[in-house]
């Protein structure tokens, strides 16, 4: 990499990084922070990257700089450190200007929005076309094509909600992508909950609040992606809910994404829930068999080259149940591989290469899924399974909760009380230790367990 390997060799590997980080961060952790950065070269054993702003250098440090370095060092071992420094693309060196042309990637946000501008942060594989619609999705679908095809705002705002990988993030980019082609001259933002909240941060800090408030309050389309990221803070919260006003009050659209529902999301302002809910609330819920299916087919379809059996992605399709990225992940893992070592993929192959993750889907529930369940069982809100309500009604599936997540998941008990409304581990220990204290002698607890358990693994 850089000058002792060659630089065309560093901007390779600096592109296969940006692709790990994605992979493992997600497409708009990528677009908000890496993608601002360019790489300048390796200097003996150091890597050395350029980020925009102060703030913005402080923040990949903080978060994200120890798994960039481990990055890098797969790419290359003599890798030992990597140094940050404030640049744009005219700063660099003359002689590293084509490899500029290349590396530095454009900002993620539309920051003066302008006409035919949708920012860069969008991913051009997420489209409409590219969206397969089932039973668990088709509202949200209907709904995203239904604002992006519209001349008027049918439902504002649009409020999807759902788990990881299931195709929030999918549906914002290609309302984005329709709405650029339908109607060029409409100012479009798309930006992550995070992001908006550090913009503000940042616009707080350099008292510059009155520019932050121009660049979101004159769009025609505002999108907003996991807006459960700004809970609990105050002054962002606030800013949000003037510029959500606005927008709604001179009739531009906002379209907003959460892991949950606008009442389940906790920390956020009571007006602000209020508001969520005004227009239309759409749930996409877990994938079925039928739609995993069909999105396999379609990614297969894409393929070129390769050959993928019908009893492959059946299998994939029973077995990779968690989300949509993770199946479509295993799915280019097999084809990767076939390609690679210049074999056919057969089942078993396939079940070769997917051992681990085959192995985590066979008993692989989340938190989330726990918390719905017990509250759904227990005919409570899921939102007061996880406040400070200490009510019996409330208290016991609340422990029940907490006893599963243990038994059920991975995560660790301060992970787990994180879950449960920031709670300590000890919380959650004392939960574990009496709800197997009482399924001895209350037989109706243990009946409940029984069929929770039924419910969760069946």
């Amino acid at each position: 990499m850089g000058a002792s390997g060659g630089i065309d060799r560093g901007v390779a590997a600096w592109s296969r990084v940006c692709e790990k980080f994605k992979a493992e961060f997600g497409v708009h952790v990528y677009s908000s922070w890496l993608e601002q950065m360019g790489y300048r070269g390796l200097d003996g054993s150091t890597v050395e990257l350029t980020a925009p702003t102060k703030f913005h250098r402080d923040y990949i440090q903080q978060h994200y700089a120890p798994r960039l370095k481990d990055f890098f060092v797969a790419e290359d071992p003599r890798v030992k450190a990597l140094s940050i420094r404030l640049g744009t693309a005219a700063a660099r060196p003359a002689n590293d200007e084509d490899v500029l042309k290349v590396t530095r990637i454009q900002a993620p946000t539309i920051i003066e929005p302008r006409a035919q501008d949708t920012g860069s942060a969008l991913d051009p594989r997420y489209s409409f076309d590219s969206f397969v619609v089932g039973k668990s999705n088709e509202l949200a679908y209907a709904a995203a094509k239904r604002i992006a095809e519209s001349d008027d705002v049918p439902f504002n705002p649009l409020f999807l909600h759902g788990g990881v990988g299931l195709g929030k993030t999918h549906l914002m980019h290609a309302i984005a992508h329709e709405v650029k082609r339908l109607k060029p001259r409409k100012k479009v933002v798309y930006i992550s909950a995070e992001k908006f909240m550090f913009e503000f941060i940042a616009a707080l800090r350099y008292k510059d609040t009155h520019e932050f408030k121009q660049k979101y309050r004159n769009v025609d389309l505002l999108m907003i992606d996991d807006v459960q990221f700004i809970a609990n803070k105050d002054s962002t919260q606030e800013e949000f809910f003037h510029t959500f006003n606005a927008l709604v009050d001179s009739r531009r659209q906002v379209i907003i994404t959460a892991d949950r529902s606008p009442t389940d999301l906790q920390g956020i302002e009571d007006r602000i829930i209020s508001r969520l809910g005004w227009g239309l609330v759409a749930d996409i819920h877990p994938t079925d068999y039928e739609l995993r299916l069909g999105i396999l087919q379609s990614k297969a379809e894409q393929t070129t080259g390769v050959d993928v059996p019908a009893d492959v992605l059946e299998f994939l399709a029973r077995r990779i149940t968690s989300n949509v990225r993770e199946l479509e992940g295993a799915l280019n893992r097999v084809v990767a591989y076939a390609t690679l070592v210049g074999r056919p993929i057969t089942m078993d192959m396939t079940r070769d290469v997917l051992q681990d993750l085959i192995r985590a889907n066979d008993r692989k529930l989340t938190i989330d899924e726990i918390q719905r369940a017990v509250a759904d069982y227990y005919n409570i809100r899921l939102a007061d399974l996880l406040s400070e309500r200490r009510s019996r009604n409330i208290a016991r599936p609340r422990q029940i909760a907490m006893f599963l997540a243990k038994q059920l998941t991975s995560r660790s008990l301060p992970e787990i009380g994180r879950r449960f409304g920031g709670r300590d581990h000890t919380t959650v220990m004392h939960a574990v230790r009496k709800i197997e204290d009482l399924r001895r002698d209350d037989s109706h607890l243990e009946d409940d367990i029984t069929r929770l358990l039924r419910l969760l693994e069946g």
